[in-house]
């Protein structure tokens, strides 16, 4: 019953001619719930009406009506604009000029460009502490330290990782070794001198004989003589040349221990391991009071002619050769 009620219903435009139409009286003045043509005055049921819009099918006499705007084609430029306001009554797409390629001058500089600074993030006091310089050298002796005590416990290392505090034990030992053996060969040792024990003095030759005036006088009571003393230089412990930048030497008499002869003698090198001879320039000169003085009498006898002596034999003299020298390597 259901369904052939929803069924009048909806056939209701049609009429109620039909024969399955459900009423179930004739004296029963129901209604459709769909479109009823007795609800616009009509008289009797006499089947379809026309709508109420006018005689005229919709479809068939209706004005023409605009293009139905589409996304696509307005995004393609190949159909009506989605409004027309802004161009006027016109309907159809309008085209944009083609630029020419030519900048517009008639604008330049009447647009400023203003960079507005983002608002950051509110800054707590510790942050803002650790931007200050005391900060920043706090932070840094605190990245120190912790370097320092992780380097000293062995967890980390310098230059890259590799250098922990083992590491730098071997390498300090292993340098220690290279260190002594390399000093070892190269240090210059102080050379061994000896004397010449039977004529420790020798003539002076050359410039050095002339440069120096040979002369013993009485009145006034003084000497002065050159003479070269022997000495033999011992490198046998270098292993390097031996080089003397410079050799001091003074003479004293034993028996008085005054001075009575200097020497200076400037740049000698001699070969390692080696016997070398070196004659020792000595300048002598004395002045004393009278001929009593005793440093006088001494060197006056050891050196007075063979000829003046009973037997030809001249007596010695006591003397002693202090010897300084600056060595190349050691001063």
């Amino acid at each position: 019953m259901d369904q052939s009620r929803r069924k009048s219903g909806v056939s209701s435009y049609y009429g109620n001619n039909t024969t399955e139409a459900w009423s179930p009286s004739a004296d029963d003045d129901l209604h459709s719930p769909g479109y009823n043509g007795s609800s616009y005055g009509a008289a009797g049921r006499q089947g379809r009406q026309e709508p109420l819009r006018g005689g005229r099918d919709e479809e068939e006499g209706a004005p023409p009506q605009e293009e139905a705007w589409d996304v696509y084609a307005d995004f393609n430029n190949a159909g009506p604009r989605y409004s027309t306001v802004p161009f006027g009554t016109g309907t159809g797409y309008r085209q944009i000029p083609t630029p020419d390629g030519k900048a517009d001058e008639s604008g330049i500089g009447q647009v400023e460009m203003v960079t507005v600074p983002t608002l950051g993030a509110e800054w707590k006091a510790s942050e803002m502490r650790d931007m200050t310089k005391a900060g920043k050298r706090e932070k840094q002796k605190e990245e120190v330290s912790k370097k320092w005590k992780g380097w000293h416990r062995g967890e980390t290392g310098c230059c890259g990782g590799w250098l922990t505090r083992k590491v730098l034990v071997f390498i300090l030992f292993a340098f220690a070794i290279v260190a002594g053996i390399t000093l070892a060969f190269t240090i210059p040792r102080v050379p061994g001198l000896n004397f010449n024990t039977f004529e420790p003095l020798q003539p002076a030759t050359g410039t050095f004989n002339s440069s120096v005036p040979t002369e013993f006088s009485r009145a006034p009571a003084n000497f002065s003589f050159p003479a070269f003393a022997s000495i033999q230089v011992d490198t046998s412990s270098n292993y390097l040349p031996l080089t003397i930048t410079q050799m001091t030497a003074q003479v004293f008499d034993s028996d008085t221990g005054y001075q009575v002869a200097t020497s200076i003698l400037e740049h000698q090198t001699f070969a390692a391991k080696t016997f070398s001879n070196l004659n020792l320039p000595l300048n002598f000169s004395y002045v004393a009071e009278n001929s009593s003085d005793i440093t006088w009498t001494n060197w006056y006898d050891a050196c007075k002619n063979k000829a003046l002596i009973t037997g030809g034999v001249r007596p010695g003299v006591n003397f002693r050769l202090d010897i300084f020298m600056k060595i190349a390597g050691l001063t």
